[in-house]
């Protein structure tokens, strides 16, 4: 881990071959609700992100399809428990595989509240915060550009449960929750809309 000038905290090189398959990771993937206490580790997390929204070859696609390649999705991290990093909410950085700190001080409480109490939410050692900005994608495809983000989501969620089966973690994906609250929370944007709460921890 290092900062540059720009306080962007870089991560680890992802891994782009692992030890296990896409087949032992279908079938093993559930929704886990209770993790140990233990911390992740920066590459652990590296690749969490990566897997979720990485730039996976030279023309700049990413590890999940996207209608017209408009990417309308944004990635924020509430780290609680992460060896080398200080708790807190920030934005997953794609240019430069990296992150940048939004708002200092463990907010998965705060979250958790914001998303009816539901406790996986605190206990997980890191929370990943999926956000939208709609307008990428209606721009071109209007009212129908709404179907198409929430294919995305589906697409990178699901891309980071399987990677959390192959680190050896569990998650659980949330998406009830109070929208507002949440924005407040982890400090987003006017034009991103919090969309999806996934809780990763062993």
């Amino acid at each position: 881990m290092h900062t540059s000038n720009l306080d962007a905290i870089k991560l680890s090189e992802p891994h782009v071959d692992g030890q296990v398959s896409v087949e032992r990771a279908l079938a093993a993937r559930r929704s886990v609700r209770r993790f140990k206490n233990g911390s992740l580790n920066l590459v652990e997390v590296s690749q969490l992100l990566w897997s979720a929204q990485g730039v996976s070859n030279s023309r700049g696609y990413r590890t999940a399809p996207s209608a017209g390649a408009l990417y309308p999705l944004e990635i924020y991290l509430a780290a609680g428990r992460i060896d080398e990093l200080a708790a807190g909410i920030y934005k997953y950085m794609l240019a430069g595989h990296a992150l940048r700190k939004i708002a200092d001080g463990d907010r998965r409480a705060d979250l958790s509240q914001a998303a009816l109490n539901q406790n996986s939410i605190t206990k997980a050692p890191v929370v990943l915060l999926f956000c939208t900005v709609n307008e990428r994608v209606t721009c071109k495809y209007g009212d129908r550009g709404m179907r198409y983000i929430f294919m995305e989501i589906g697409h990178a969620a699901q891309n980071v449960c399987l990677q959390a089966v192959a680190l050896g973690m569990g998650t659980v994906v949330i998406g009830a929750f109070r929208d507002n609250e949440v924005k407040m929370v982890a400090h987003l944007a006017d034009n991103e809309r919090p969309a999806y709460i996934i809780p990763i921890g062993r």
